[in-house]
């Protein structure tokens, strides 16, 4: 007998429809899986045996052939365990058939003895169902709560085989996950590992990081040992503004194929931080290998990259970052095809001024070279310090600050100011598909970035004196427009512009 049953792959962020077709024929025992498996769902043959016999229920021994279609997309993962074994036991009659399975969807990886466990990707998978007009998806019960973000979807959360068996027989139905209305309620009250206020001195950089954060602007710190840049770095997800339900669908989707979703967490509310280490691969930081997973910089999506001794990391690491810090997204090419991720992250890079760290240090004596000093400074290309909007310097803070015993600005304050202009990107660009300045185009810029006449002024002298390029041009531009907000300015005057040309490398381009 035949038997047809729905499931689901994931390539790259997004679902793809995948028909298990089980028949089970006379003649010896064997159990075949057909259409480019990995060895994950062949290993399928045995847990789902396993599982089948510890339900309660007899397993075929006769000749069971499983086709994965479409059999040119590879299947990988263990996904496909539970749509194998409901498919043998309609094909054996042990559950009889009804034209109602034939539009549910079934995801989830078998125990032996017949458990349902967690399954990486639920997101993607749920909302192609609803795309395709499936009506019920059976999911493991513990990622119920991550299939029910999708809406429109009758979510059935399931723990064994044994108790989808009896509600398949309609013996003992399973109850649909109600998910949760309030699920966003929560998000002010996320809990950040650093706060602006811990934060002794460095006041112009915590405006630059204010500015870099109101805009979604990169930023590049240099100062000697100990000034406090890490700590500058690990404090920015606490003053960036508050995911939306859109931006947070997004980030889940990544972590939840990726096999990073927190337990018990279905929803990622908090702006991702990463900080790879400057030993990390060509396809660590932008994702690829055989089978391409997301990189650090996908996984950063809508958060902070923060990379730490930038000019420790590999040139042909860093080089890949121009792509996505132009374009938002990153697109791999394999020969079995191509995938593209999200990568809309605000980059944060810390540096020393040279190799021993205390070059132009007023209280240290640097030791190095200018040729040591020179060739430290050029690991990081011109076209890469062109695409980061602001540059600061990070001195070292004195005795009498680290002292001071007053309550620094937190967090939260500058939020609230991040906040605001924020919404005023997002009303300004009502009509488009931007969230805020640094997403900009040329023809944004030209519709958006107003300067009154004393600020073209001073952007022209800029232009000649610091001999800047065209991209430098528009990103003083949006980075005037983000000053502006954050002033509650519809116009970009010339205080704005200065503020923006001061952020330039103080080398020019």
């Amino acid at each position: 007998m035949l038997a047809t049953v729905q499931s689901c792959a994931v390539i790259g962020l997004e679902g793809a429809l995948v028909k298990v077709e089980v028949d089970i024929a006379g003649g010896l025992m064997s159990f075949m899986i057909v259409g480019l498996p990995d060895t994950a769902v062949n290993e399928a043959k045995e847990r789902v045996k396993a599982a089948i016999k510890n339900s309660g229920c007899l397993f075929p021994f006769k000749r069971i052939t499983v086709n994965l279609a479409p059999a040119d997309l590879r299947k990988e993962g263990p996904a496909y365990d539970l749509p194998i074994a409901i498919g043998i036991l309609i094909a054996f009659g042990q559950i009889p058939h009804d034209e109602q399975i034939d539009q549910c969807l079934f995801i989830g990886e078998l125990s032996l003895d017949g458990s349902v466990r967690h399954t990486n990707g639920v997101l993607p998978m749920v909302a192609l169902a609803r795309e395709k007009l499936v009506k019920e998806v059976f999911v493991p019960a513990i990622d119920a709560a991550e299939a029910t973000l999708v809406e429109g979807i009758t979510v059935y959360p399931v723990e064994t085989l044994a108790q989808l068996i009896g509600h398949l027989s309609k013996d003992r139905p399973i109850e649909p996950y109600q998910r949760n209305p309030n699920i966003l309620d929560n998000a002010h009250e996320v809990f950040y590992g650093q706060d602006m206020a811990a934060v002794r001195g460095q006041e112009h950089v915590k405006r630059a990081l204010e500015v870099a954060a109101s805009g979604g602007h990169n930023i590049l710190m240099s100062g000697p040992p100990g000034s406090g840049k890490t700590l500058l770095a690990r404090a920015t997800p606490s003053i960036l503004p508050r995911m939306s339900i859109n931006e947070a669908l997004d980030v889940t989707k990544i972590y939840s194929v990726s096999g990073m979703l927190p337990t018990g967490v279905p929803l990622i509310i908090q702006r991702p931080f990463r900080s790879p280490h400057h030993t990390t691969s060509h396809a660590g930081l932008v994702g690829g290998g055989r089978i391409p997973r997301p990189g650090e910089i996908s996984l950063a999506h809508r958060g902070v990259l923060f990379l730490d001794e930038l000019p420790e990391f590999g040139s042909s690491v860093l080089e890949v970052l121009r792509q996505p810090l132009e374009d938002k997204l990153v697109t791999i090419s394999r020969a079995q095809g191509t995938i593209t991720y999200p990568a809309n992250f605000m980059l944060v890079a810390a540096m020393n001024p040279c190799p021993c760290g205390f070059f132009n240090d007023p209280v240290r004596e640097c030791t190095c070279s200018a040729t040591a000093i020179a060739r430290y400074q050029k690991r990081i290309s011109g076209p890469l310090l062109d695409r980061i909007d602001i540059h600061v310097e990070v001195p070292r803070i004195d005795y009498e600050k680290l002292a001071d015993k007053r309550q620094m600005e937190d967090s939260a304050t500058i939020r609230t100011r991040v906040q605001a202009a924020r919404n005023r990107q997002l009303q300004r660009f009502v009509d488009t598909k931007l969230t805020c300045n640094t997403e900009m185009g040329a023809a944004e810029v030209l519709t958006f970035c107003e300067v009154d006449a004393a600020g073209q002024k001073l952007l022209k002298a800029a232009m000649q004196q610091l001999h800047l390029s065209a991209r430098a041009y528009h990103r003083i531009l949006k980075l005037s427009r983000t000053i502006a907000d954050l002033a509650e300015s519809e116009t970009i005057a010339s205080n704005h512009v200065a503020e923006a040309i001061q952020y330039r490398p103080r080398l020019g381009n």
